[in-house]
């Protein structure tokens, strides 16, 4: 997006999930499960406020979820993310293998949030990827 990765917005920047928090994954049947956890407890307010059920479920459009849960941590920065009917019918029943959980988290921190200027240190470096 810009020189140093991150576009700049009233105050703030706006760069990838990934530079707030890491995830892991699993994928049982049709569904997903993402958990999110914080790089630091300073960005956890910033995620419990933007990665939603909606923004998540406007994130994964194009594969349709029927239903997206979120299930939030705090004492571990955390929250898990249950994604249903997302897997093209699942591991057993899938083509597509990039449709399973694993790289479904790697879409998810893509998602852009806006991070406020003063937690700017508490970013992890940007990788230099496509989306910043």
């Amino acid at each position: 997006m810009g020189g140093e990765g991150a576009q700049r917005l009233r105050g703030g920047l706006t760069v990838s999930l990934y530079r707030l928090a890491h995830s892991r994954t699993g994928d049982k049947g049709n569904r997903s499960n993402i958990s999110v956890i914080a790089w630091h407890p300073a960005l956890w307010p910033v995620l419990v406020e933007q990665v939603t059920e909606a923004a998540v479920a406007r994130h994964f459009a194009q594969r349709r979820p029927r239903q997206v849960t979120r299930y939030l941590l705090p004492q571990l920065h955390a929250m898990n993310l249950v994604l249903d009917d997302v897997l093209d019918g699942g591991v057993n029943d899938a083509l597509n293998l990039d449709s399973h959980g694993k790289a479904l988290s790697y879409l998810l921190l893509d998602l852009p949030i806006t991070v406020p200027a003063h937690l700017a240190p508490y970013l992890a470096p940007h990788s230099g990827g496509p989306a910043e």
